[in-house]
């Protein structure tokens, strides 16, 4: 009798810990909030230790061993080394019910009220990778990026025959820069980290299998970089549906720049100046990144 009471008191302990180990129904929510903390410092922890690696040892063995100059063809060639990272994890949340994560995240990153506005639209994941894409490949990210279309519509002004592209325009496009530019960049990294392989199983889904999506966030910024901060006038000529630039240099641009210049030498350079600093904080050398062109447009001829 007494063996029976105990092997039924053992089992009764037994169950009271396995039922203290389970969280009860109304602290599932908590209890998957909670997994998806620990994901995220679990990688942050990753994403440090990699950095640390990098930039305390792998470039102090480069430095002992004596480094070369990088000639600036590597720059066209778009090949980009990159620090140590955990893109092998998996993502903290479903790609397609991220959006709740990343607003909560992109909280981290600026305190900017415009920011807060624009992250209420949907697959924000979806649309950042795919932007970044187009812009890397020269294509207009208008498609993805709606949801920061400043108000009005490009303005032409005329004077005499002569077209000319309205600078009083560019302030449209102040919301936008100030937005950019209140990014804080060290922030931006980390949050990129945490949600890359996120970013990583978008361009998968983009046809991209084997190719790492950092390298096409450097790409895209090389890309806006190369847009020329425009000093002057800038002369039109009215094409069917809209204008074209006289300059045969500035239209040779790509749709990516085009869109960049459009904002005016004022946030051009703003923007410019944000992104060469997100690039270094990325790990990328300042050295290879496109130089800051100032560059005065030609005028009609006569």
């Amino acid at each position: 009798m007494n063996e029976e009471k105990k092997d039924l008191l053992e089992e009764k302990i037994e169950e009271k810990e396995i039922g203290d180990q389970l969280p009860e129904e109304g602290d599932e929510e908590e209890a998957r909030k909670s997994l998806f903390t620990r994901a995220l410092v679990i990688l942050a922890i990753l994403a440090l230790a990699g950095a640390l690696y990098y930039f305390l040892i792998y470039k102090k063995a480069d430095k002992d061993k004596g480094s070369l100059e990088v000639p600036p063809a590597a720059v066209q060639d778009r090949e980009i080394p990159l620090p140590a990272s955990s893109d092998t994890s998996k993502p903290p949340v479903e790609l397609d019910k991220s959006d709740d994560l990343v607003r909560q995240l992109a909280k981290e990153i600026s305190s900017h009220p415009r920011l807060a506005q624009w992250l209420q639209s949907k697959g924000l994941t979806r649309r950042f990778v795919a932007a970044v894409d187009n812009i890397a490949n020269g294509l207009s990210p208008r498609a993805h990026i709606d949801f920061f279309l400043p108000p009005g519509e490009f303005v032409a002004i005329k004077r005499g025959s002569v077209y000319f592209a309205d600078p009083e325009g560019y302030s449209r496009y102040h919301t936008v820069a100030d937005v950019f530019v209140s990014l804080d960049s060290k922030q931006c990294v980390s949050l990129f980290r945490a949600l890359k392989p996120l970013c990583q199983e978008a361009y998968r889904d983009l046809g991209y299998p084997d190719q790492d999506f950092e390298q096409t966030i450097l790409r895209a910024i090389i890309e806006l970089l190369e847009t020329p901060v425009v000093e002057g006038d800038i002369i039109l000529e009215k094409a069917v549906l809209n204008y074209v630039m006289l300059d045969p240099e500035l239209e040779s641009l790509s749709d990516a720049q085009k869109h960049l210049l459009r904002m005016g030498p004022e946030n051009v350079g703003a923007i410019q100046a944000k992104m060469r600093e997100m690039a270094i904080a990325l790990g990328f050398a300042e050295s290879r990144l496109p130089k800051a062109r100032v560059y005065t447009p030609a005028g009609r001829e006569s």
